[in-house]
Formats: structure tokens, C-alpha cells, sequence
């Protein structure tokens, strides 16, 4: 039983006992491939492969993703000994932080990273937004976004910790955008989902109602334009007014101080 790096020849092993992991089934297979080739993709084998998790090491911080155990042995702690070696090459690269995202009904995954000492730090909710032509709408590319704003950004389904070079970058390559009405601002980050094509996937800061509604527009518009067949939105708060979008799920953003 040990703990090693996932090669190609793994692959089918790993789909076996990633089938049915959610409802839809799985977006493993769609980000094998990327996972391998940044690293990092740790595996716990016996005879062959039964647990799997990703990690990817970014400034201070260590995202945790994509931890799949097989069904026949679970209750193994595997999960929890992969989290602990992925922290553990994070601690020797002066990491600072480990965060990961848990749906907020998954109680076996909520109580392994509770038994790792990871605290439920934010709650995010995701939810769905149709591309449509739109014009109803009147927004300005940001260029200096306060920082307290955006403590995170989501890029591909990690949340990234920011900082006032992470989004100058962003708002160099006209990332950021925002509506201010009477001082109510909303903003955005918008960004390409690597794993999955034409997808659009946006970290939202909502202000008011009237700001909201210029950025869903915008969003709509933006999607429409470019050929996107879906926009994702990622935001710490409750979006529950706008008949537009769709709420799918709720997650803890999970963290660990590792110093």
C-alpha cells in the first residue's frame, strides 16, 4: 500500500470507481490528462489503483481536488492519507494554506477534512446563466478593484487567494468588470473553463439589484457573442432574485493554516 504519482496506464482503473460519483456522473476523464500533466496527481494504490487526489500548488497556497475513493474501500482513511501527503510536499515548499470545496450535504467528506483540521471558512453558492442577446445593459472593464472586493477568484474550480498582482494581471487582460450605481458596485471576473470547452465561468461580487442585473446582462450578451454554451457563477452570496440564473449547489470552501 503506498502512495505515488498516477501515470497513464491508470486511467481505466481510476474511471472504473469514478462512474458514479455524482448523480451525472463524473469530470474526471475530462481533466485526466490536464492533472497529469501539471503533476501532482497522487494516487493510493494496493494491487491496483483505489483512491485518487490532485493538487495544485500555487504562491502560498495548496488547492486540494478531485478526491475519488473506490466505493469497496471507503471507510480506509485513504482520502485522508492522500490529503496528508499532498500537505505534506506543500509544507516543504513553504505553503502557507491548504483550501478545498465540499459539497455542503457531503457529511463523509465534510467530517474527513474536519478530522484533518480544516474549518468551513465561507459558503459559495453556484448557479447557471444562459447566453442570450441582451443590450439592456452599461459596464466598465475595472482597473483598480479594491482588493477587499475579490478575496478569491475562481479559475477552472480552484479558488484562488488573491492579491493586489493577481488582479492587476486580471484586470490587464480586461477580466474584471463592474457596474456602479449610486455607489453600489457589483463586479466580475470572468474566465475560460480549461477542462471544458465553451464555458464561461465567472467569480461574482453582487452590490445592488440594479448592478446585478447590468452584469447578468452584460454576461448574457458576452456568452451570446462568443459562442459559450454555458456561463458558471461562483459567489459567496445569495442570488435567489434574478429568475435568470439557475442555483444548482451550495459548497464550504474548507481551510487549513499549515504553519
Amino acid at each position: 500500500m503506498k502512495i505515488r504519482e498516477a501515470n497513464i496506464s491508470d486511467k481505466n482503473s481510476v474511471l472504473k470507481f469514478c462512474k458514479n460519483t455524482f448523480s451525472w456522473g463524473d469530470y474526471i476523464e475530462k481533466v485526466w490528462s490536464s492533472w497529469l500533466d501539471e503533476g501532482n496527481l497522487f494516487l493510493f494504490g494496493k494491487k491496483f489503483p483505489v483512491g485518487i487526489c490532485h493538487a495544485f500548488y500555487f504562491e502560498d497556497q495548496i488547492w486540494i481536488e478531485g478526491i475519488r475513493i473506490d466505493p469497496n474501500h471507503r471507510r480506509e482513511l485513504i482520502a485522508s492519507k492522500l490529503v496528508t501527503h499532498a500537505e505534506s510536499i506543500g509544507k516543504k515548499n513553504q505553503k502557507l494554506f491548504s483550501y478545498m470545496l465540499i459539497d455542503v450535504e457531503n457529511k463523509n467528506s465534510i467530517s474527513m477534512a474536519t478530522s484533518l483540521n480544516y474549518d468551513t471558512f465561507e459558503t459559495w453558492n453556484y448557479y447557471s446563466l444562459t447566453p442570450k442577446k441582451n443590450s439592456n445593459f452599461k459596464i466598465e472593464f475595472e482597473k483598480s478593484i479594491p482588493p477587499d472586493i475579490f478575496h478569491f477568484y475562481v479559475d477552472s474550480w480552484r479558488w484562488i487567494k488573491t492579491n493586489e498582482h493577481i488582479l492587476t494581471n486580471l484586470s490587464a487582460q480586461n477580466k474584471i468588470i463592474k457596474s456602479n450605481l449610486n455607489g453600489k458596485i457589483t463586479a466580475a471576473i470572468i474566465g475560460n473553463y480549461k477542462h471544458i470547452d465553451n464555458t464561461l465561468i465567472v467569480t461574482l461580487s453582487p452590490g445592488s439589484f440594479d448592478t446585478l442585473s447590468n452584469i447578468l446582462s452584460y454576461l448574457q450578451n458576452f456568452g451570446f457573442e462568443n459562442n459559450y454554451e454555458r456561463i458558471q457563477i461562483l459567489t459567496n452570496k445569495k442570488l435567489d432574485f434574478f429568475d435568470s440564473l439557475e442555483y444548482k449547489i451550495s459548497f464550504y470552501l474548507m481551510k487549513k493554516s499549515l504553519h
